[in-house]
């Protein structure tokens, strides 16, 4: 899994709240394998209309955002469905950070196991942020996951991330590399726990 350290690029303001993972990846998209076409279905239903058109006031359709990493968004992004497909959708389309007030929980679990970052800021901050880059949206956004700092121009910002998260995606771990990141503990407390407990042990063969 691709390491999230430090990412300085164009943000895009989404301003809206309580998109949900049908309206990142409509269920029609899910039979598709991971890859560039999944990017492309990004907010599908929301970018184009009926006509399959873009919607030339949705914001990502904008040749000013077209580049952007970074999604500025409303609070409770991501929730509904536990498709882990959203993120692939994101990250396939160059997405590698959301910035909400709050996350879905299972779409937050699935963005750091894939290398994608979730950033809880609080609601007045994520205002602000949005209006800014909505003024001038070619100064980048810097999303330090070390410093736990967002920062634009002089203004600066901390963001809430679950610690666990945060290192996962410093060190570019999905759930695997987590477990054997502890091997040694493991290996001590099974040779502890065999002394402890022969019973409770089958004889090795």
């Amino acid at each position: 899994m691709e390491k999230f350290v430090r990412l300085a690029a164009k943000a895009c303001p989404l301003n809206l709240s309580n998109v949900n993972t049908d309206q990142i990846l409509p269920g029609r998209y899910l039979r598709l394998p991971r890859s560039p076409e999944l990017g492309q279905a990004l907010f599908q239903d929301l970018r184009r209309d009926a006509a399959g058109k873009l919607k030339p006031d949705f914001p990502l359709n904008s040749p000013i955002y077209r580049e952007a990493k970074i999604l500025i968004a409303g609070r409770n992004f991501g929730g509904g469905s536990s498709r882990e497909a959203a993120v692939y959708a994101l990250y396939e389309a160059g997405i590698r950070c959301v910035i909400a007030p709050s996350f879905g929980d299972i779409f937050a679990q699935n963005a750091v196991k894939n290398g994608f970052l979730a950033a809880v800021l609080a609601e007045t901050e994520v205002t602000e942020l949005a209006a800014a880059i909505a003024a001038d949206p070619d100064m980048p956004v810097t999303v330090d996951l070390e410093q736990q700092i967002i920062a634009r121009g002089n203004r600066s910002f901390s963001f809430a991330i679950d610690p666990v998260s945060r290192n996962q995606l410093l060190n570019g771990w999905d759930d695997i590399d987590l477990t054997h990141s502890n091997r040694e503990k493991i290996a001590a407390f099974t040779a502890a726990d065999r002394k402890r407990r022969p019973w409770a042990w089958l004889p090795q063969v």
